[in-house]
């Protein structure tokens, strides 16, 4: 084992430096402030379109009657304007209590982001929304459909309250980061990991891939290379980080500070999307890079490419079911999903605030990482060179094998 990562670390190096030193790097830095623009885009078609785990309830303090008409009111608003983000809003009877609404306010299980009392006769929204937010004016909305069916012809207007900050008012914006995470991790994926597919092309054509082989094992080499991409993948995500640092230092003042905070606070969000972000590029590029060593063209990789990046964009539609019920039973099946479980760990990130689920997630995937790479292996070493398992050896006469192999192909 130990010589066997000597060996890749070794390969790693050659490979990084091969790729960070050449000139094409540099373009390879430009391209993703194009397709960044996808973000945007997809956010803003799926946006409107969100499940009712993740929109925002208003606790409805009312009889029976009242309640009766507010929600048949709200399912002919949602009828008539179609697929808008409608609020959800759920009876609470009356208790008596003098805390009722306090204590509704500041439930989690569930989360309100508003509590609405005195029926439709004198109707008042307490919670920490302004008189201009959506909700607001959806709950307006609301009561005077349902007055105007009772045939009550005299107007009323909600009177708003300001209160605390409810649980529920960051439920829905925790939800927008879990999803914002998901797409940043997928464009990265998407764009970085697709690389693996050709790596192995020039040296299969140039028989240096067959020096390699016979001086160190096929996994060292598989081990060597994912990581020498991984770690440009890394140089790339470090330099179009600190440009949109400074792009939102130079827009906006406030920063991070103006976008819905992670249940896992900010640091620690960061530090677990890079780790997610490894995972999935070494979960996915295993994969790539055992299925891209049997092409022999830039054409075979190029007709790969378009099964491979639908096959993310499927594992990405799995891991979205998850946000907004971390803790169901579809967003454990889609953790517990090698491919998918990166995805859903950093929604999960977002949406609540436990760290141990985050250390068991990892260990998991790197499990599926290593049998992706011995699978990859063993398969490449029997299909494309037909050969049995291989002898380790050290370092030294591997280097000057390998060094002499890649003289022998340039004078070729």
């Amino acid at each position: 084992m130990r010589e066997l990562l000597r060996a890749a670390f070794v390969i790693a190096r050659r490979d990084f430096t091969a790729t960070v030193l050449s000139r094409t790097f540099l373009l390879f830095l430009l391209g993703p402030f194009f397709p960044v623009l996808m973000i945007f885009v997809f956010g803003a078609a799926t946006a409107p379109i969100g499940s009712d785990a993740e929109r925002p309830t208003v606790a409805v303090v009312a009889s029976d009657q009242d309640y009766k008409a507010l929600d048949q009111a709200r399912a002919r608003l949602s009828n008539a304007l179609g697929p808008v983000t409608m609020i959800n809003i759920r009876q609470v009877r009356p208790s008596g209590d003098p805390q009722q609404v306090q204590k509704l306010l500041q439930s989690s299980q569930p989360a309100y982001i508003a509590v609405l009392e005195g029926g439709l006769s004198n109707p008042r929204l307490i919670g920490s929304m302004r008189r201009t937010s959506g909700t607001v004016k959806q709950i307006n909305l609301f009561v005077a459909d349902a007055r105007r069916m009772q045939e009550v012809s005299q107007p009323v207007e909600v009177e708003v309250v300001a209160s605390k900050r409810a649980p529920g008012a960051s439920v829905s914006g925790r939800a927008l980061t879990a999803r914002g995470g998901q797409s940043l991790l997928f464009l990265l994926t998407l764009l970085l990991a697709g690389m693996l597919l050709s790596q192995l092309i020039e040296e299969k054509s140039n028989k240096v891939i067959e020096v390699l082989a016979a001086a160190v094992p096929i996994d060292a080499i598989f081990l060597g290379k994912l990581l020498a991409m991984l770690s440009a993948s890394l140089v790339g995500i470090a330099v179009w980080a600190s440009v949109g640092a400074a792009a939102i230092a130079i827009i906006s003042s406030t920063g991070l500070s103006a976008l819905p905070v992670p249940a896992v606070g900010w640091p620690v969000f960061g530090i677990l999307s890079i780790v997610y972000f490894a995972m999935s590029y070494l979960l996915l590029g295993a994969i790539f890079l055992g299925i891209g060593a049997h092409a022999s063209s830039a054409r075979e990789v190029q007709t790969l490419s378009m099964p491979v990046t639908m096959a993310q964009v499927v594992i990405f539609a799995i891991a979205s079911i998850a946000v907004g019920t971390p803790d169901s039973g579809r967003a454990l099946a889609a953790a517990a999903f090698p491919l998918s479980s990166p995805y859903v760990m950093i929604a999960r990130a977002a949406e609540a605030p436990e760290i141990w689920p985050h250390l068991v997630a990892v260990a998991w995937q790197l499990l599926w990482v290593a049998l992706f790479l011995r699978l990859a292996s063993r398969i490449f070493r029997r299909s494309v060179l037909k050969s049995g398992p291989v002898k380790r050896v050290g370092t030294r006469p591997f280097l000057m094998t390998m060094l002499a192999g890649v003289g022998l192909a340039s004078r070729n």
